[in-house]
């Protein structure tokens, strides 16, 4: 599917983070912004293809614009779940080449594909064949002995002339020997310049930044540069900064919702998901940082740390809140 640079919708998004952003996860962050795009753990191209989908795929309506982030490496599964991402209702698919976890590399598939853009191209080919929503990439700036831009270069050329016209970098490189995954999302060095100077190399595609972005202000800043702005740990650990999305980035004039308003539409949620059989605390781990920064956010993440937690506790945090008037 073709895109424009005029008309871009998602110029900021959520990234992607494992075991963090699943349904529970997305419905809590569309409550802060309805503008910013969501996205999907990564999901194996071999688990929806031979697993559960309806587990592994399973959303609500209310998380659209929702992307479906595939880890793989053969054309045909690839092709295979990028059709079915489509039957599913996601608004785009993503090809992880970035992920620098053992799994991945045993599974050739994540940051190690960046030593193959072929075998990146040859994916986007086909699923670009397969569907007809969006086909994205996300990557590093590099990985292991990839140490010029030059290469980078490259890996974006050969991607982009199988028909991939959206690039989100996470300008780190990644080092599948040597670091932990952990240690790769913060030991190499950020080098945003290469992803700004990728923009101005290829105007034409639709580019995307991802690392250590800690705020909106900082977004801000790097859509003077490039197209969108991913954020990642900063929006899981302080969540409430997505509420200033629509309205800095995409020029919304909607009302902000509270903290407590937020809280209390979620509890309904959680209510709806717990008569399904969903536990309240794989819920609630999701919100721990919902009052960051704010008087007695330590009393609210012991409230949900506690042995046992219940909806009958956030209902009496939300009393206690109105008694203090916490700043929304």
């Amino acid at each position: 599917m073709a895109h424009t640079l005029d008309n871009i919708m998602h110029k900021s998004s959520v990234a992607p983070m494992m075991d963090w952003t699943d349904r529970h996860c997305r419905f809590f962050h569309r409550l802060l912004s309805k503008e910013v795009q969501l996205w999907s753990e990564m999901v194996t191209s071999k688990a929806i293809l031979h697993g559960d989908k309806n587990r592994l795929l399973d959303y609500s309506a209310a998380e659209h614009p929702l992307v479906l982030q595939l880890g793989g490496s053969e054309p045909q599964e690839m092709a295979d779940c990028a059709k079915i991402a489509q039957q599913w209702g996601y608004d785009e698919v993503n090809i992880n080449v970035g992920c620098p976890s053992d799994r991945v590399q045993s599974g050739r598939f994540g940051a190690c594909l960046m030593q193959t853009p072929k075998v990146v191209a040859q994916c986007v080919d086909a699923m670009r064949q397969a569907c007809d929503i969006p086909v994205s990439v996300k990557s590093r700036i590099g990985v292991d002995e990839m140490e010029s831009y030059e290469e980078l270069v490259d890996f974006v050329t050969q991607v982009s002339e199988a028909g991939c016209d959206n690039f989100v970098v996470h300008a780190r490189k990644a080092w599948l020997k040597g670091l932990s995954p952990k240690e790769n999302r913060t030991v190499p060095p950020l080098n945003y310049e290469w992803v700004y100077q990728l923009k101005r190399d290829f105007p034409q595609l639709i580019i995307g930044i991802n690392g250590g972005i800690a705020n909106i202000t900082e977004a801000k800043e790097h859509l003077q540069q490039v197209d969108s702005v991913m954020l990642g740990r900063s929006a899981y650990h302080q969540p409430y900064l997505l509420s200033a999305v629509d309205g800095q980035i995409y020029g919304k004039k909607t009302d902000i919702l509270s903290r407590e308003q937020v809280l209390l539409q979620f509890i309904e949620y959680m209510k709806k998901q717990n008569a399904q059989g969903v536990p309240i605390r794989s819920m609630t781990r999701h919100i721990l940082g919902l009052y960051h920064a704010q008087p007695n956010a330590r009393k609210f993440k012991q409230l949900l740390s506690g042995k046992t937690v219940k909806l009958t506790h956030l209902y009496a945090w939300l009393d206690f809140v109105d008694g203090v008037e916490l700043s929304g």
